[in-house]
């Protein structure tokens, strides 16, 4: 579990583990996205699903709530924000921007999910909700023609 959690160890990396949780879920993110969106929503579930049950004991065992090292979230919440995406690297770097600005600012609503109790689900929620953002914003930037897409 620990290591699902920590996406394979990467949130011990030093400085900013968050970021190198969502920089590691970009080959997942390619991979996914070439399953077309059934495999990519499949894929995007069973992530969110297997953060929320290993996040919790991954908690217990670093003896913090919502652990730095713990990156699943992370993966999830890029994850989110490229649904549906251009497969381009513009399109992820420009949804890894979004989503790792919203998720390290927090601004509301986001922050409105940052209970600080433990467990799985409240580990991953407010990622989640930065990822939904991230992915309206993209979409706005699509539409507008901001990006080409």
């Amino acid at each position: 579990m620990l290591a699902l959690a920590t996406w394979g160890g990467v949130g011990f990396l030093p400085g900013a583990p968050g970021t190198w949780g969502t920089l590691a879920a970009l080959p997942l993110w390619w991979a996914l996205a070439h399953l077309g969106p059934w495999g990519y929503g499949l894929g995007t579930s069973a992530v969110l699903l297997a953060g929320c049950w290993a996040a919790g004991p991954a908690q217990d065992y670093l003896g913090r709530a919502d652990h730095p090292a713990i990156v699943i979230d992370e993966v999830a919440g890029l994850l989110i924000t490229l649904a549906g995406a251009p497969l381009s690297w513009a399109a992820a770097a420009a949804g890894f921007m979004l989503f790792r600005t919203l998720d390290i600012l927090k601004p509301p609503p986001i922050r409105w999910f940052c209970t600080g109790e433990s467990g799985g689900l409240e580990v991953m929620v407010d990622d989640l909700v930065a990822g939904v953002l991230a992915r309206l914003v993209l979409e706005i930037v699509y539409a507008f023609r901001i990006l080409p897409g």
